[in-house]
């Protein structure tokens, strides 16, 4: 007999996980509306988002305000920072060295997100902050969640002109690539 699909199959953990995913893919998509690097964010505690956040670095002109700093300021003014032990944060792009390690020191629960970091990845593509032998607790990573859809909205920004750019480059003739073809891990994004 042949196997059928059936969507009954599909766990209430996998709905979550792409529930929650959707949510900080909708915050990518404000930030990106706002001209800013479309890192969206969100952080869930006991099954409920508690905070969220999107990069605010262009606007603020402040190289500090990621999405995970801004959500987990969110979920500070409601909750003590002891539920940060509880709490799982699903992100576009894979946390940054700076947010790796800030997200350690949190002792965040895990981390779900999107497309990998090539360039400044704290989680596995340049460095692993969550995993190295340091002083506070390991926090497990999960990546790939709506990966294609993740490099879509930072595709989207990188095809835009940027006149807040040190050095603006013209890019009136680039044309989105919507290609994923011959993409086997692809953590590029550009």
């Amino acid at each position: 007999m042949e196997a059928t699909h059936n969507f009954l199959d599909v766990s209430q953990e996998d709905y979550n996980h792409a529930y929650f995913m959707k949510q900080a893919l909708l915050m990518g998509e404000k930030a990106l509306q706002a001209n800013e690097t479309p890192v969206g964010c969100v952080l869930v505690y006991n099954g409920q988002i508690v905070g969220s956040g999107m990069n605010d670095t262009n606007k603020s002109m402040n190289g500090t305000r990621h999405a995970e700093f801004i959500a987990i300021q969110q979920m500070l003014q409601s909750h003590p920072r002891s539920h940060l032990h509880s709490t799982d944060l699903y992100v576009t792009v894979e946390p940054c060295v700076m947010c790796a390690s800030a997200l350690r020191q949190y002792q965040i629960r895990a981390v779900y997100f999107g497309c990998g970091n090539e360039r400044f990845g704290g989680t596995g593509s340049v460095l692993s902050l969550h995993s190295d032998h340091a002083i506070d607790s390991p926090y497990p990573v999960y990546g790939g969640l709506f990966r294609k859809e993740a490099i879509m909205l930072l595709r989207r920004f990188y095809i835009q002109e940027n006149e807040k750019a040190p050095k603006p480059r013209p890019k009136k003739n680039r044309e989105l690539n919507t290609s994923f073809e011959g993409d086997t891990e692809g953590f590029d994004y550009m």
